[in-house]
């Protein structure tokens, strides 16, 4: 198997990795060689072509729901550094490819893989002096001298959890330690991150949703605890997809809608001043699969509406449905020149106005609105 189709192998096996800004699978472009560029949102909001792809995808470990797990069947091979490198660089040169994820299976060993992968960085920064984004996954068990190098030479660094916790873990795999082999990386990538080593687009994970029998509320309460103890830049949610040949391919596929709700916590956590019990669960611990949860938390605060838009202050502005950063920020502008005066106002400067009408005054008056059916 020449270069070329290892590489088209390698990428599109890193399908199962999500663990990166990128788009929904409609959003992915191909080129003519197979190759699966992601259109990825940067933490500064730049959008980049970017390259997943695997070093390797004989893995050592027998993960029960991967489709790369060691006892199954299915075509292996690797890259070396200067396959995967080169392949990169004329992605680049070529304008395909502007950015780079790099992941892998544990080929052999952690260290070995991890060598491998740090090599084919060194040569993409150093010999072919690229200095564009490059996300760099760290594999379970990766030692300390490692994670300096690769918070060195990467912008953004990660470790998939991929469950919340390590009862949850042994149900996905019997290989992983979740405290020693994926959580300490993590925990030594934030300390190397906060001495300025690098890693300047900071750190991210991954879980994946629904394989271990979580409830939401258990993978809120990781994600809070990471934002708050490491200032995780963010988490990513894989909703489970059973894999053919492996332990779990008569699990349920979790709906994608429970992984959008996950989302949409994670938002609010992060952006809209949320503490994890105010996120509304139902008694088993989940989300409504029927309101996104801001929506759902205003259904049940009702003494704290309706909310003046031209008195608010920001943190009250952004309790409201259809209100977002953003718009609350152009609310608070605007009105020290021009009070907006009706609900047109308001969505010209981004409000979704039908959501947010119930919930507000405008200058005292309750503005139109569209009742609910049910």
């Amino acid at each position: 198997m020449d270069k070329r189709e290892k590489l088209k192998l390698l990428a599109r096996a890193a399908q199962y990795d999500l663990c990166a800004s990128c788009g929904t699978h409609s959003a992915r472009v191909r080129d003519e060689i197979g190759h699966w560029i992601f259109p990825a949102a940067l933490p500064d909001g730049r959008h980049v072509a970017l390259l997943k792809v695997l070093q390797s995808n004989a893995c050592e470990n027998d993960c029960f729901y991967c489709a790369n797990r060691r006892s199954r069947n299915t075509t292996r091979c690797d890259l070396a550094p200067e396959e995967l490198a080169w392949s990169f660089t004329e992605l680049v040169r070529t304008r395909r490819a502007e950015g780079l994820f790099l992941s892998s299976a544990i080929c052999r060993d952690t260290t070995r893989t991890m060598a491998q992968m740090i090599a084919t960085v060194e040569l993409v920064r150093q010999k072919y002096e690229f200095r564009g984004y490059i996300h760099l996954k760290l594999l379970p068990g990766t030692d300390e001298a490692t994670i300096e190098r690769a918070v060195q030479l990467a912008d953004r660094v990660s470790v998939n959890l991929e469950a919340p916790s390590a009862a949850r873990l042994e149900r996905l795999s019997g290989d992983k330690r979740f405290d020693q082999q994926l959580m300490q990386p993590l925990k030594s990538a934030g300390r190397l991150r906060d001495a300025g080593l690098g890693a300047r687009a900071g750190l991210t994970t991954q879980f994946v949703v629904g394989g271990a029998g979580e409830s939401d509320a258990e993978i809120l309460g990781t994600v809070a605890q990471l934002y708050r103890e490491l200032r995780l830049r963010r988490a990513y949610y894989s909703a489970f997809q059973p894999v053919p040949l492996t332990p779990l391919q008569d699990l349920p596929a979790t709906s994608p809608l429970r992984e959008h709700r996950l989302y949409q916590s994670d938002f609010l956590l992060r952006q809209y001043g949320f503490d994890l019990a105010d996120i509304p669960l139902d008694p088993a611990g989940n989300l409504s699969l029927v309101h996104d949860p801001k929506l759902g938390w205003a259904l049940a605060h009702p003494e704290r509406f309706p909310i003046e838009v031209n008195k608010a202050c920001q943190e009250e502005l952004l309790r409201v449905p259809g209100i977002g950063p953003v718009s609350a920020r152009r609310i608070i502008l605007l009105r020290a020149t021009n009070r907006p005066t009706c609900l047109e106002h308001l969505a010209a400067i981004g409000v979704a106005e039908k959501r947010a009408a119930p919930y507000i005054t405008i200058n005292g008056r309750r503005p139109p609105q569209q009742l609910s059916l049910f």
